[in-house]
């Protein structure tokens, strides 16, 4: 039994040491800027998997950034395939060269933000509607600037600390 138990607890411990970390970005090219890509309007589609990889939901999102004062911010409608309609307005303060922290009106405190190279890496908590309710779920949030100017974006989603599925969508600066 001590070896079961030393085994999954080695297991565990092995699995909470990899992933990518922002500074692994740095240098790489062509260098985003989110209060340059984001200023203006940018269209967006994408899809919600579970954590089994079964698709649940898809959308588009149409987003305008502006600067208003020294917070930068970018005001999202979502339109789900399903003809339901969302707006998260989130409003972004740089607190270092490459640091952001954000705040919208169903984020659980403020989220975290940094860029290095051709990455952006946001975390935050979340009131997300689910159904008729709300679960409290954490985003692990990663774009990455493509050469072409498509910005593609993979989110984890975790509840109660394990992974319930990934956001994924790609970005493209409108005329």
């Amino acid at each position: 039994m001590k070896r079961i138990l030393l085994g999954l607890a080695l297991a565990l411990t092995l699995a909470g040491c990899g992933g990518m970390k922002i500074e692994d970005f740095k240098g790489k090219t062509p260098e985003l800027k989110i209060e340059e890509y984001f200023l203006g309007t940018t269209r967006a589609w994408g899809i919600f998997e579970d954590r089994l990889g079964n698709l649940r939901r898809e959308f588009a999102v149409d987003i305008e950034g502006a600067w208003v004062g020294d917070e930068f911010v970018l005001d999202e409608r979502f339109l789900y395939t399903d003809g339901e309609r969302e707006r998260r307005v989130w409003r972004l303060k740089r607190t270092g060269p490459d640091a952001w922290e954000g705040r919208t009106e169903d984020a659980i405190g403020a989220a975290q933000g940094r860029a290095a190279g051709n990455a952006f890496n946001f975390g935050y908590y979340l009131n997300l509607k689910v159904g008729d309710g709300r679960w409290k779920v954490r985003f692990d949030d990663w774009m990455f600037l493509q050469s072409d100017g498509v910005l593609i974006n993979r989110a984890y989603v975790y509840r109660w600390g394990i992974q319930i599925g990934s956001v994924t969508i790609v970005f493209k600066r409108q005329p």
